[in-house]
């Protein structure tokens, strides 16, 4: 009887072992299947090698909008078109090299050119730079000033400044008006040297308004001076 017990015993411990072996087996065979629906539809969206539903090596990340996070500045304030500026426009427009900046230096140097040529009453100068009216006007001023024996001595200190006052088209002609202000020193002598008007030792500010002008479809680059006045 105890050899039959025995028996039974080991056949009952099989039993168990075997039923654990197969449960056990079945458990991790569910932890590796890659088949189970559930598990393929999971997905780890910073992992680099996932691929989305198409099979592409593109994990999409939610949308956080721009990464710029700067606030758009407001836009400046545009300052209102000034007549002068629509001046400078339509001559930019009918010449296209025109240049505000190189007219400014233009328009200084042309004025040291001129107050000394008239005051040396160099004639020949005068007319390639001024206009035939404007020309005539200061011819005059020199043969007057010859028939009185009188000389001009014109020393240019500075020109303190130089501006743009005023800027248009007239048919094809382009037109700019520059107010100079300058410190000179005028002296006239007479044919013994000595002094009729101004004084040597004296440097007075000037202010000269003058208009140039130049034919936008003339191939001459040259302005000339078509207009003078002075508010002294």
């Amino acid at each position: 009887m105890g050899e039959g017990f025995q028996f039974i015993d080991i056949i009952l411990f099989a039993m168990i072992a075997a039923f654990l072996i197969l449960r056990l087996r079945s458990v991790l065979g569910r932890h590796k299947d890659s088949g189970d629906p559930q598990q393929r539809n999971q997905h780890d969206p910073f992992a680099p090698d996932q691929g989305n539903e198409n099979g592409d090596n593109v994990i999409a990340l939610p949308d956080h909008g721009p990464t710029d996070s700067v606030e758009d500045e407001p836009e400046m304030e545009q300052k209102p078109e000034t007549p002068l500026d629509a001046g400078l426009a339509q001559i930019k427009n009918a010449s296209a090299d025109f240049d505000r900046t190189e007219f400014l230096v233009g328009a200084r140097t042309a004025f040291e050119m001129i107050i000394q040529a008239f005051a040396e009453g160099d004639t020949d100068l005068l007319n390639s730079l001024l206009s035939d009216e404007v020309y005539n006007n200061f011819l005059q001023a020199i043969r007057a000033r010859e028939a009185e024996n009188q000389t001009l001595e014109n020393t240019l200190v500075r020109i303190v400044n130089a501006e743009m006052l005023e800027a248009y088209m007239e048919d094809s002609s382009a037109n700019v008006t520059v107010k100079i202000i300058s410190e000179q020193v005028n002296v006239t002598r007479d044919v013994e040297g000595e002094v009729v008007d101004g004084d040597a030792d004296n440097i007075s500010e000037v202010t000269d308004i003058w208009t140039f002008a130049r034919d936008s479809k003339s191939r001459d680059p040259n302005w000339l001076l078509v207009a003078t006045r002075s508010l002294d």
